[in-house]
């Protein structure tokens, strides 16, 4: 299947540019953008409380997330210089083959992926801690199978359509949802 064909399927537009590469590889904007997609709509001001940072600060970098086109204004709630953020639905973020990027663009890419094994090992730290206390709240699975590289597609393509058809924003779920961060990701056992 076709790149387009599964962003197609999925309902989801698919990103990988460099452009949007460089927006994610900075903390504030990923913090933001968890923020936005945990919390719902929110104006710098209220982000800028939220995150402990100053407005002009975040004013900055919610100009650098709307160019990517990783979040957007929503004109009906925004009043005079009070503008209302959220984060674009239906995004599939993918990077550019390695060999289509350039040198700078592998360093952003190697640094973004830092950061978020840094935040990936924090939440492995946070399921064991608090798994029992978690009142099903939190839930994981570990497994080891044998694939082959077509399968391996087929499984992470599944994956997304399975996120897919799950996705919601927080001003769309019911009264009883919580924001629920998810990974998977697969590698070689050998």
């Amino acid at each position: 299947m076709t790149k387009e064909r599964r962003a197609e399927v999925a309902g989801r537009r698919t990103v990988d540019s460099p452009e949007v590469l460089k927006a994610l590889s900075h903390p504030l904007r990923l913090r933001i953008l968890r923020h936005l997609g945990a919390a719902g709509p929110a104006t710098s001001t209220t982000l800028a409380a939220a995150l402990g940072e100053n407005t002009g600060t975040l004013s900055y970098h919610l100009r650098m997330l709307e160019r990517s086109g990783l979040i957007e204004d929503i004109p009906e709630r925004s009043t005079g210089r009070e503008r209302w953020w959220r984060g674009v639905r239906g995004l599939d973020i993918r990077r550019p083959p390695q060999g289509e990027m350039t040198e700078a663009e592998r360093v952003m890419a190697a640094e973004l992926d830092r950061m978020r094994m840094e935040e990936d090992v924090g939440l492995a730290r946070q399921f064991t801690a608090g798994q029992a206390e978690s009142e099903g709240w939190m839930r994981g699975s570990r497994s080891l199978i044998h694939l082959t590289k077509s399968e391996l597609d087929a499984f992470h393509d599944d994956y997304l359509a399975l996120l897919a058809r799950y996705a919601r924003g927080p001003e769309d779920a019911p009264d009883d949802a919580r924001p629920v961060l998810l990974r998977w990701f697969g590698l070689p056992a050998d």
